[in-house]
């Protein structure tokens, strides 16, 4: 099969989810309305920590943090979908999949460094609460952040020079709805042994590592929560962490599954499924999970609603 360079190359084809062309309008709807729930969620998320002082303090600052994160990570992916379907194109350019592989990997790793942060403030806050506002200082909650994205950049960056590298065949077919690094990565005709490597090496040290902190974390939360006599306590100390639990549970298991997954089987139908768990449906849920689950969040959005329905009357 002949070889094409990246001065030759010019588009890739995002095959999508349905070939009938019955359903795209179907699929249209669905996607536009879980990109339009998920901006509006986490946007909410986002004003409620800015407009209340009681929420000022490291936990709503990493959530919003991840609510940013969230609506970036959806806008990477989704509207390019949105927009072949409306104009019944199927075509990304080769320098707009680059740019899309880029910023997917910056951010699902941003995503991934952020929950585990946020184990750790759980840890701090439940293990040790009498130190929890000496160790989780402005500073140093700012400085965690600057680190995730520095590390996501980084990553990143590194990911899509591997890619550069690739020359590819005429076979330009991506059985995705966006450019997936591993799907990429399989097209190509030149070695690809190198990128298999950093990308499971990378999905260990990167992708391992913080969930290894988030189960050290929650271990030691969960022993301390045992050790409370109350049931009262052990039932509030449990349903500070119940959000955040739920999140990294649907986020790792997807994500996950995506990765080793495709290293086992070829099935790219079941591999673009679980990949919208994670895509697309995980950062809608966010804001659900977080505010229907927690009291302060809840009161601060009441707050604002009445505020706009007091200023619209």
């Amino acid at each position: 099969m002949k070889q094409i360079n990246n001065t030759e190359l010019s588009e890739f084809l995002l095959l999508g989810f349905a070939e009938d062309a019955k359903l795209q309008p179907l699929i249209f709807g669905l996607f536009l309305s879980i990109y339009l729930v998920t901006v509006l969620g986490n946007l909410l998320i986002i004003l409620a920590t800015i407009s209340d002082s009681h929420l000022h303090m490291p936990m709503y600052f990493f959530l919003s943090n991840l609510s940013f994160v969230d609506i970036c990570f959806t806008s990477t992916t989704v509207p390019k979908m949105l927009l072949n379907i409306q104009t019944q194109s199927k075509a990304i350019t080769y320098a707009g999949c680059i740019t899309q592989i880029h910023f997917f990997v910056l951010l699902i790793e941003l995503d991934i460094l952020l929950v585990t942060v946020m184990a750790y403030d759980r840890y701090v806050a439940i293990c040790r609460p009498l130190h929890y506002l000496v160790i989780m200082k402005p500073h140093l909650c700012g400085l965690l952040i600057l680190v995730s994205w520095v590390v996501s950049v980084l990553y990143a960056l590194l990911q899509s020079l591997m890619v550069l590298r690739l020359s590819f065949c005429m076979d330009l077919e991506i059985p995705h709805f966006f450019c997936e690094l591993n799907q990429v990565v399989q097209l190509a005709c030149s070695d690809t042994f190198l990128n298999e490597v950093v990308i499971y090496v990378a999905a260990i040290l990167l992708g391992g590592g913080p969930l290894t902190g988030i189960l050290y974390s929650y271990s030691k939360i969960v022993s301390s929560i045992r050790a409370i006599s109350s049931a009262q306590g052990r039932y509030k100390a449990f349903s500070t962490c119940a959000s955040h639990i739920s999140v990294v549970s649907l986020f790792y298991c997807t994500s996950l599954g995506v990765y080793l997954s495709s290293a086992v089987t070829q099935n790219s139908r079941s591999t673009s499924t679980a990949s919208v768990m994670y895509t697309v449906v995980t950062p809608m849920l966010n804001p659900f999970i977080y505010s229907l689950r927690n009291q302060d969040m809840n009161s601060t959005l009441r707050r604002l609603f009445e505020r706009e329905r007091l200023n619209v009357n």
